[in-house]
């Protein structure tokens, strides 16, 4: 079972209509099956996360950011790990907005060195 705390992420690829970006870095800690995080850079000034780590490492999560325009997002996601040779994860993510036009997309965040 992976343990997602006190790992580092940052934006890799993202959908069109994301806001996350290569600028965007993410701080996960995990309490059991409780996830948890922050994240800033880019688009979005500030934002946190919370949900829960299923059986298969999966994750499932709201999310809510304040972005550079001052408007506040809400949403929620689903992330698929992929562990690399390194140990290295990547997190495939499926997202849909709450908010607005309720968009969907996907993003992938890798995991770097803390």
């Amino acid at each position: 079972m992976i343990n997602y705390d006190g790992r580092i992420f940052i934006g890799v690829h993202v959908s069109e209509d994301g806001e996350v970006s290569g600028e965007t870095v993410f701080h996960y800690k995990q309490d059991g099956i409780i996830l948890s995080g922050t994240y800033a850079g880019g688009g979005i000034i500030s934002g946190v996360l919370v949900g829960t780590v299923k059986k298969d490492d999966t994750l499932h999560f709201r999310y809510h950011h304040v972005n550079a325009g001052g408007k506040l997002e809400s949403g929620e996601c689903v992330s698929s790990p992929q562990v690399g040779e390194d140990g290295r994860v990547l997190l495939h993510e499926e997202w849909q907005m709450m908010d607005g036009q309720k968009s969907k997309g996907s993003s992938v965040v890798e995991e770097i060195e803390s």
